[in-house]
């Protein structure tokens, strides 16, 4: 009780005496006396007693405090340039000032206002220029080494007092407080020479350390809660001030590794961190420097002595045994402190009082840090020596992630920096002064400098970067220093990443490590261009994750996910278009019979894996990489495209390289010069595995629990070819058939019968299969059910196989029909009449809500694909809309298909053809309701309408189609369209719709903006092959196709991909218009005449320009080549013989004698 009452006694006296002094100071200050007078009262009343005004000032009333503190900051402001000017040195004033008021802020509460705020800003600023001097004074701090400490105290009252008031703070006030910081940063700055941070003086080197400390903390503080509403102008400033700061700092051979400036290492990283997380404006002229300076960063606290750190712990705590391998080394410290009992990290931090405590809550929740637990200087990276250790390795970590941030910034440019920050030979070799990225990611003893690694290497090979790696190439370093292409050195890089991320796979224990290793695995994989690279790369690193797979994570918590991450890379692994290395690989492990008491190898692993007994997220992955497996040594390239263009027929279009292929799943492909294995035996070979597949692996899985499993091994199925297929026995292929069938029919979840449904798209393309007719009748009925799926995604995979099976089908009528035909025509009949009945449906897929959201087509209205409105309201129904119109192309690539070969002019033939030969001996295990279904639509197909209706109702889809559909609806309509012209059994001139059609193709040719459509539309217009096809709307066709010829290099290009199309569309052009004027000759129309003397100028050039680029080959050794030159003089010479006869036959003989003068030139 004595004790409490000495205390309060105490207490009350220093109120007391506080109130006295400052009474005694507002009543002396009022009479306006001189400053040296005021200089005197503030020493004699307030600084003299600073202890004890410290002690009471917590006991007084906040806004009695905040009174008085006030006017201390007013006598400083109103007085503070008469000491400027030299009459008297009042600097020791302000010395015990700053402690003053460092005091009164740390221990107690005071009212933060407007007014208040602007008040200490302003008195603040004033007081540190005393201490700093100006910047023309060569560095008065240098000179004065005591003046450092009060500079801190004061910054440190500023930062406290503004964690009170930004809440309130306007964008001004916090623009005005950076720039105040930033000047205190740049008197520390001067040139690199004399920069104080790192003077040869260590005590103010030392301090300059902490009162940037201090700064930077405040200036991140600002950026974290504001930065993006800071202006552009003070953002700029920031970069450079802080630019100038790591420019001394990299200049510097060596940094400092003491506590002091290793804190100050960690608040300038984290300030440099936030300003470049959100960038206000272009760091081009910045990122080379900021790369140079944070790379020095990588190695800090990395020296070359022996390793203090706990290896066992390390390995324990799962930093990961290639730390253990590649050691680094820590740095030569002072001594640690003596050992002390184990305190735990929140207990570590003494507080001064409840005041104190409340302040410095309210500073860490104002901040964003990369690492806000003190835990992070204890146990997660090892026994630590002391405390700077801990904060070098945050200063690793900071540096790491800012290099993040300006990879993130601006991913084209960094790309020229990949030579700064990645390895480009010897990745496993650790080296003391040329530390990397990689190096950080494969050995920092820190486990999140580490993982920090990692995330920075995948955000720079992610994104645009993935592009400007396609120009890598590996080449031998030149000797002698001389020049190394980008391109060279990317791709050395490209072979350092592989194989430091196979290390980390090979021997992390870490699964945090593990899984980003994994990540950026694929991004490599993914970015690599392995056909200019060495041809073993990729079979490395397929053999490197099928012994991973193999391994399979067994001392792991997270086993079943690293495994999947494995399988899914080994997955993209095998995807890539690869070396014959690859190829050969998988061919040689089936050679070797791995099959055959044999346990390793690739499919061998895969196999394993895929079996009932995995869990199904890896059973699933393994089964899509035994998928691709199974495609590569298939060779399968996508599904068989049976439809024949007419395009191709034309010498001009011939030689110009044309792909087209009708993708099922993710196709294989080898860019590569032919195996040198024989193709045959790679067929044996291949069956050989798909046997093995079908009877020991797909059964166990294709009725798996998990739908997910079910789909990927219904999927593999949509991976075989023709020649494998075929080469299976029958009961295996009855068995893949039924298979298929029974889970796009029977299985309850949608994306098992949407695989399904793919599997019999690609199938049904087989010639083998087409010509069972039962079968395909069943593929049929199987996908016309999913197309009524409420799903819309299983409708597409179901419009998708019905439009392959139609062009199958489309095969077999051309062969009924050519009598080469050996199957019943009845059966024929109904397959036709299901096909076109559905198809015709799906042309109608969600008309209304399409026509809700498309504008009314309308022939003076362009064609793009830009026509659509999309109400961003309701974006799931746009949605809807989207995968509707992918729906009605497949309908539209259906239709077209049997427009081709169905004979509009008669009914097909009548029962009593021969039998079918190849009676399918197919024992579908379909439910009663799929009986009833088929025995329904052969009801229906039997009295629908016939081949008249037909055609009327496909003319009249294409041309709803063109107005409802988007560009790929439309594209699919000009293709059917060439299918319909096609048609031998039609007289186009006698169709009221053939106007129509022309009309439509003339305005796609004309308005459309998407490149593709108006190739497909002007091939369209020449494939009738007589002028009587065209009937009346030949003079449109010939008009319309010369204007777009004429005025084709004067288009602008609305797309930038559309360059690519842009020859391709010439040449088709060209085609084009040479067959039309190969016709006039046999027209007596005379606006036909009128228009070939108007353009005779027009097309004189042009024909002498492609007499011109068709050339001289009569040297040619090649013979395809002067093959197809003298294709095109041919079709040359033919159109300016048939424009000569038009001239001459209307009295035009001048224009006459030049053709013929155009012709000579091609004998």
């Amino acid at each position: 009780m004595l004790n409490e009452g000495n205390s309060a006694l105490m207490s009350s006296s220093a109120v007391k005496s506080w109130r006295t002094a400052f009474l005694t100071l507002r009543d002396e200050n009022s009479a306006s006396p001189p400053r040296a007078t005021v200089v005197r009262l503030l020493d004699k009343l307030i600084l003299s007693q600073s202890h004890s005004l410290v002690a009471a000032a917590p006991q007084l009333p906040p806004h009695e405090l905040t009174s008085d503190f006030m006017l201390l900051l007013e006598l400083v402001r109103d007085h503070l340039s008469y000491y400027q000017q030299g009459i008297e040195d009042a600097t020791q004033t302000f010395v015990k000032l700053s402690a003053l008021i460092h005091g009164i802020c740390h221990s107690s509460s005071l009212e933060m206002n407007s007014t208040m705020w602007a008040l200490v800003c302003d008195s603040f600023k004033r007081v540190v220029q005393v201490f700093l001097g100006n910047v023309e004074t060569e560095m008065a701090i240098v000179r004065n080494a005591a003046l450092i400490k009060p500079t801190k105290d004061f910054l440190e009252s500023l930062r406290l007092l503004f964690s009170l008031y930004q809440t309130s703070a306007s964008p001004s006030e916090n623009g005005q407080l950076l720039n105040f910081v930033l000047e205190v940063v740049e008197y520390f700055q001067g040139d690199s020479k004399h920069s104080t941070y790192f003077n040869d003086n260590y005590s103010v080197s030392r301090g300059a350390c902490e009162v940037l400390t201090v700064a930077f903390a405040m200036v991140g503080e600002v950026y974290s809660r504001v930065g993006a509403s800071l202006p552009v102008e003070i953002w700029k400033s920031t970069v450079v001030v802080l630019r100038k700061v790591m420019d001394i700092l990299a200049s510097k051979s060596l940094l400092m590794e003491d506590n002091t400036v290793a804190k100050f290492y960690v608040e300038l990283l984290q300030c440099l961190h936030l300003v470049l997380a959100e960038p206000r404006g272009y760091l081009a002229e910045h990122v080379a420097g900021f790369v140079a300076s944070l790379r020095i960063f990588f190695r800090c606290g990395l020296v070359n002595k022996p390793s203090v750190m706990n290896q066992q712990t390390n390995h324990m705590k799962g930093v990961g045994s290639t730390s253990q391998n590649i050691p680094f080394e820590v740095s030569n410290q002072p001594k640690s402190r003596p050992s002390s009992p184990y305190r735990p990290p929140h207990l570590r931090k003494k507080v001064a009082g409840n005041q104190q405590s409340r302040h410095e809550e309210n500073l860490a929740s104002s901040r964003h840090e990369f690492i806000s637990s003190d835990s992070d200087c204890s146990d997660n990276d090892g026994s630590v020596i002391d405390n700077s250790k801990a904060y070098l390795a945050k200063a690793r970590l900071a540096a790491i992630i800012c290099v993040q941030d300006l990879s993130r910034a601006d991913p084209k440019l960094f790309t020229a920096q990949w030579t700064m920050l990645l390895p480009s030979n010897d990745v496993l070799q650790y080296r003391k002064y040329d530390t990397t990225l990689m190096s950080c990611f494969l050995s920092d003893p820190s486990l999140k400098v580490r993982i920090a690694a990692a995330s920075t290497i995948m955000a720079m090979l992610d994104g645009p970067a993935s592009v400007s790696l396609q120009v890598a190439e590996l080449k031998e370093h030149s000797r002698h220093g001389s020049f190394t292409t980008l391109s060279s050195s990317l791709g050395h890089i490209l072979m350092q990443l592989h194989s430091g991320t196979l290390h980390v796979i090979k021997h992390e224990t870490s699964d945090r490590l593990l899984a980003l290793s994994f990540k950026i695995l694929m991004l490599l994989i993914a970015s690599t261009p392995y056909s200019r690279m060495p041809p073993e790369l990729l079979s490395r690193v397929i053999s490197s994750l099928q012994s991973t797979v193999e391994q399979g994570f067994p001392y792991h918590n997270d086993r079943n996910s690293l495994l999947a991450a494995a399988i899914i890379c080994l997955t993209r692994a095998l995807s890539v278009s690869p070396s014959m290395h690859v190829n050969n690989m998988l061919l040689g492990e089936i050679s070797a019979g791995c099959f055959e008491g044999q346990s390793s190898g690739v499919l061998c692993t895969l196999f394993r894996y895929s079996e009932q007994l995995s869990t199904p997220s890896i059973s699933l992955e393994a089964l899509q990489v035994l998928d691709e497996s199974l495609r590569a040594i298939s060779g399968f390239k996508g599904t068989e495209d049976l439809s024949t263009d007419k395009s191709l027929d034309s010498p001009f279009m011939s030689d110009y390289v044309k792909t087209k292929a009708i993708s099922s799943a993710p196709s294989y492909s080898l860019e590569i010069p032919v195996s040198t294995i024989d193709d045959s035996k790679t067929y044996v070979l291949a069956s050989e595995r798909w046997l093995e597949a079908t009877i020991k692996h797909v059964p166990l899985v294709i009725n798996h629990s998990s739908a997910m499993v079910r789909a990927a091994s219904v999927t593999c199925f949509a991976g075989m070819t023709s020649p494998v297929f075929n080469s299976l026995p029958e009961d295996k292929q009855e068995y893949i058939i039924v298979s298929s069938i029974n889970a796009a029919l029977n299985d309850e979840v949608p994306s098992v019968r949407s695989a399904a449904c793919r599997a019999i798209g690609v199938i049904g393309c087989f010639p083998q299969i087409y010509h069972r007719v039962e079968v395909l009748e069943k593929f049929i009925l199987a996908a016309e059910r999913n197309t009524r799926h409420s799903l819309v995604s299983v409708r597409i995979t179901a419009s998708w196989a019905l439009a392959n099976i139609s062009d199958s089908l489309s095969h077999c009528l051309d062969a009924l029909y050519a009598g080469r035909g050996s199957i019943g025509s009845t059966k024929y009949s109904e397959s036709t009449s299901l096909l076109v009945d559905s198809m015709l449906r799906l042309a109608r897929d969600n008309d209304k809500q399409v026509a809700t959201s498309v504008p009314f087509f309308c022939m003076s209205q362009p064609v793009s694909s830009q026509t659509f409105t999309i109400n961003v309201h309701r974006p799931q129904v746009y949605g809807v809309i989207i995968c509707s119109l992918v729906v009605k192309a497949n309908a539209v690539r259906g239709l077209g298909n049997l427009a081709r070969s169905i004979q509009f002019t008669k009914h097909l033939p009548v029962d009593g053809d021969p039998l079918d030969s190849m009676h399918s001996k197919i024992e579908c295990h379909c439910t009663q309701g799929f009986k009833d279904h088929i025995k329904e639509k052969s009801q229906s197909v039997q009295s629908s309408s016939g081949s008249f209706d037909w055609l009327d109702q496909m003319v009249q889809a294409f041309l709803s189609c063109v107005t409802t559909g988007n560009v790929k609806v439309q594209w699919n309509v000009c293709h059917a369209l060439s299918n319909l012209f096609l048609n031998k059994s039609l007289k186009l001139q006698d169709m009221d719709w053939s106007s129509s059609v022309f009309s439509i193709l003339l305005l796609l040719l004309r308005d459309s903006s998407n490149f593709k459509i108006r190739i497909q539309a002007v091939s369209a217009l020449a494939v009738p092959e007589t002028i009587n096809d065209y009937g009346k709307s030949y003079y449109d066709v010939v008009k319309s196709v010369q204007h777009v010829l004429e005025n084709f290099k004067s288009d602008q290009i609305s797309e930038p991909s559309n360059f690519k199309y842009r020859i391709a569309l010439e040449k088709q052009l060209t085609s084009t218009m040479l067959h039309l004027l190969g016709l006039t000759s046999k027209c007596d129309q005379q606006a036909i005449q009128d228009l070939l003397v108007k353009k005779a100028s027009f097309l004189e050039i042009w024909i002498e320009g492609l007499c011109s680029s068709v050339g001289d080959t009569s040297s040619s050794v090649d013979e395809a080549k002067h093959a197809s030159v003298d294709q095109k003089k041919d079709v040359i010479r033919r159109t300016i013989q048939s424009l000569v006869k038009v001239y001459e036959s209307s009295k035009h003989h001048l224009i006459a004698h030049r053709f013929e003068k155009l012709a000579m030139r091609l004998l």
